[in-house]
């Protein structure tokens, strides 16, 4: 993707970041519709956008369409390279065995060409964390959040991967942001919410005024449980998307 690297926010105003879809395409359509209503002048993802869900032709498709910038996440690496099983849980694999067989050769040609990391004038962008980006750490404390501001040197770092959004400002006492610290920052799940929300989560970030805003919405659940169903994976995978965990 040429446009990926080095990118100057200060012509852009309004950026969305997503995560986590998971191939969950009535999310990811959910969250593309409100994109265009909020007139985002451009969008990033931080990877997995595939498994768990059903769609995963149709999500890659639209992130291709969509996003200046795309990385690979855990799942994504796995559906193209076995060996990267090791790093996902027993549904997560059975999942990317299935996603692999079914992914056109285009689709996987786009994620092969996905990096770890990305690096724009005022954002580090990464699926699971700065430090060691390929371990696929999670950061789910802030005793977990501390070492990690000091392997990005950008005034904010948009991670996943969790599924949960949060915002950690670097003495790990701010959860605003304010332009006199740095951040790490999740942007949660578009496609898999786990922190009792079962709404859609993604963020938008404002480089002109520099405010953040995490966006939480509906989707129709329903349909992405149909397409989980009709493709014969796990069912407990339909079943905690309405529980949001």
């Amino acid at each position: 993707m040429d446009a990926q690297t080095n990118r100057d926010e200060r012509s852009v105003m309004r950026i969305a970041i997503l995560s986590d879809i998971h191939a969950n395409l009535p999310a990811l359509i959910r969250a593309f519709s409100l994109i265009d209503e909020l007139k985002v002048d451009e969008v990033y993802c931080l990877g997995d956008i595939v498994g768990y869900g059903g769609d995963p032709n149709e999500c890659v498709e639209l992130i291709k369409k969509r996003a200046v910038i795309a990385l690979v996440g855990n799942h994504d690496l796995a559906c193209i390279d076995p060996d990267k099983h090791r790093f996902l849980p027993p549904d997560g694999r059975i999942v990317a065995d299935w996603t692999s067989r079914v992914l056109t050769a285009g689709h996987r040609r786009f994620l092969s060409a996905l990096t770890l990391v990305e690096h724009t004038s005022f954002f580090t962008l990464v699926h699971s964390s700065p430090h060691n980006p390929n371990e696929w750490n999670y950061i789910l404390s802030l005793d977990q959040a501390r070492p990690q501001f000091d392997h990005f040197s950008s005034p904010l770092c948009f991670i996943g991967h969790t599924h949960v959004p949060f915002i950690c400002g670097d003495d790990l006492k701010t959860f605003t942001v304010k332009k006199e610290r740095r951040y790490l920052i999740n942007v949660g799940s578009v496609g898999q919410p786990r922190d009792g929300n079962p709404q859609l989560s993604f963020g938008i970030f404002d480089t002109v005024q520099w405010t953040y805003e995490n966006i939480r919405a509906d989707y129709d659940i329903g349909q992405a449980v149909k397409s989980i169903e009709a493709n014969r994976l796990p069912p407990s995978l339909g079943k905690r998307l309405s529980l949001g965990v």
